[in-house]
């Protein structure tokens, strides 16, 4: 009895004091969010665009600001970069900009909206000044937008072309004796290729030549309009291999000179009028935009939704699309008699069609009541076109990637590696002649074969009819476009997938000319998280642990560990997604 009352009075001590930490670390997270100092910008200030930094559709907010006040742990979404840009044109306390360009985190897409942002802000007289130590090509997109753009002495520009790499899995699923049982209908339809080849279909190799060679011509083209070179000469420098350091860069004019950071930083003095001893009052885009007013707040009212990630079916976990979430969203924007018209930003490479189809019927309601307009990110593809093809007007950035109108399935027979490899079998009663239809350890009957592939042509043709009414097109003309393949958004503006290109402001402002307004402002769905939701939520747990595991395994192996869990996701029902991820070197 003495025993129990030790572990008794012990176990409620440390419940007690586990309980006052808790309070107190509660309650230094609401004094620091109520305390917390909006940042000031400093006269003669520098504002600092990192492309390492990836921004997404939505600011990421991380619960650790609130206690530490550090305001560079918050990272902007991808439109408040752009409004910020646009902010700093007329600020007057900005003066200029750097651009830190060594690796970049953002897709193509993403790129081009804030390229196309620090060209708006070149035209308000002010400096841009663009430095890496290792510049990769897709941070030289954005960089070489600068007055001046500098390489390390000592460092590199990265000059090889582009590249994409898939992996396949055939040879191991044979190896296991399992037996994916693929169904699809497009025969661009590639999703499923790493299960049934060890490489790429003619039919693949095609589309992804086209559309990896338009992101690259475009890559030329606005580097050869820049620098003054011809595309054919810049195109050769790559297929040379001429370009092997900055040295290198810098005689083939492809930066405008080789300077150390501490040269850079006297040169922005300079231009700032300060002296050599003076400090430069940097500023991040991070903490510009906690310094905040770029946000309009008065107006009529635009629905802005975001979505980016898969398309699951449910609610929506680590960074997808649920189609439950999303409905209640775009309904409550529907009904909203406040709110004028509706935005939806996709950037989904896509995924379930059941939720796609569910999604794609809320936006369908939505546009019987008000204007609605689509904009593309990086990718819309799929699926994630699927649920914009009925909008009033689509705009695409020219290297978006998008089209992808096809459908697949994957249905397991796990039978020989239950037997042969685990020495595991089954044994089932069945009350009719395929009650056990689709179980993964039993291969499926022809019968059962020829029902899914009805079934995988049924929703092919429901999709080809979406974008046929949506697009104003025959079912014909859209056959002749679909088929599974992927197109960028240079050649979908011409095959009639998109109306035209531009970015997520371009799409507001058309959203305000069709709901006829002329002062409005951005209502942002999702809404933030209240502070307990962040508190009890996981997402950022996950990204830590996904961060982690990359960490330890390295790039390469996370990619093909992603790959995996993505085709067990597939195996669950029908499917619109892009052709298996990629990634461009």
């Amino acid at each position: 009895m003495g025993n129990f009352f030790k572990i008794f009075f012990a176990s409620l001590l440390a419940l007690i004091i586990f309980t006052v930490i808790v309070f107190f670390f509660l309650i230094s997270i609401i004094g620091g969010l109520t305390s917390k100092k909006t940042p000031q910008v400093e006269a003669k200030s520098v504002l600092v665009v990192n492309l390492a930094q990836h921004y997404k559709e939505q600011a990421q907010e991380d619960l650790l600001t609130a206690v530490s006040g550090d305001d560079e742990r918050n990272i902007p979404g991808l439109y408040d970069v752009v409004r910020l840009l646009k902010k700093a044109e007329t600020d007057p306390n900005i003066n200029g900009i750097y651009i830190e360009a060594n690796g970049n985190a953002n897709g193509f897409a993403a790129c081009e909206e804030i390229r196309n942002a620090l060209q708006s802000f070149k035209k308000s007289g002010k400096f841009i000044i663009a430095h890496g130590d290792v510049i990769s090509q897709k941070s030289y997109m954005v960089a070489n937008v600068a007055d001046k753009l500098y390489a390390n002495p000592t460092g590199a520009v990265e000059w090889d072309g582009f590249n994409v790499t898939y992996t396949f899995l055939k040879g191991a699923l044979d190896k296991l004796e399992i037996q994916p049982q693929i169904f699809y209908a497009g025969k661009y339809k590639s999703a499923t290729e790493p299960l049934r080849t060890d490489k790429m279909t003619p039919e693949n190799k095609l589309q992804t030549s086209v559309w990896l060679g338009d992101l690259y011509s475009i890559f030329l083209m606005q580097a050869a309009e820049v620098r003054k070179i011809d595309t054919a000469q810049l195109h050769q420098l790559a297929d040379q291999q001429k370009i092997q350091n900055s040295k290198d860069a810098f005689e083939n004019k492809l930066v405008d000179g080789l300077k150390y950071d501490d040269e850079v930083k006297e040169e922005i003095k300079n231009k700032l009028g300060i002296g050599k001893h003076d400090k430069i009052s940097f500023i991040s885009i991070n903490k510009y935009a906690a310094a905040g007013g770029f946000k309009k707040i008065t107006g009529d009212r635009i629905a802005m939704i975001y979505a980016e990630g898969d398309i699951v079916d449910g609610k929506a976990e680590n960074g997808s699309i649920g189609s439950e979430d999303y409905i209640r969203m775009i309904r409550k924007a529907r009904l909203d008699q406040g709110i004028k018209a509706i935005v939806f930003r996709i950037n989904s490479g896509g995924g379930s069609s059941l939720a796609s189809e569910n999604i794609w019927r809320e936006l369908f309601l939505a546009k019987k009541e008000k204007p609605v307009v689509v904009t593309f990110g990086d990718v819309a593809a799929s699926g994630g076109y699927y649920v914009s093809c009925g909008a009033d007007s689509i705009f695409a950035q020219p290297e978006t990637i998008t089209g992808s109108i096809g459908v697949f399935g994957i249905i397991p027979n796990l039978q020989g590696f239950f037997k042969n490899k685990l020495g595991v079998t089954f044994d089932a009663v069945n009350t009719a002649g395929h009650s056990d239809a689709g179980m993964p350890y039993r291969p499926m009957d022809e019968n059962e074969k020829k029902l899914v592939q009805s079934g995988i042509e049924n929703t092919y043709a429901q999709f080809k009819q979406r974008v046929a009414d949506g697009r104003k097109k025959d079912t014909a003309y859209i056959e002749t476009i679909a088929q599974g393949r992927v197109w960028t958004g240079l050649r979908a503006k011409g095959i009639g997938l998109i109306d035209k290109f531009g970015g997520i402001q371009d799409a507001v402002d058309c959203a305000a000319r069709l709901a006829k307004l002329t002062d409005y402002r951005v209502k942002e769905y999702p809404e933030p998280k209240s502070l307990f939701d962040r508190l009890l939520g996981a997402s950022g747990s996950y990204d830590k642990a996904s961060m982690m595991m990359k960490k330890e395994i390295g790039e390469e192996n996370y990619a093909v560990y992603e790959e995996i869990k993505r085709i067990r996701q597939m195996t669950t029902n029908t499917q619109m997604r892009l052709p298996f991820r990629f990634s461009i070197q």
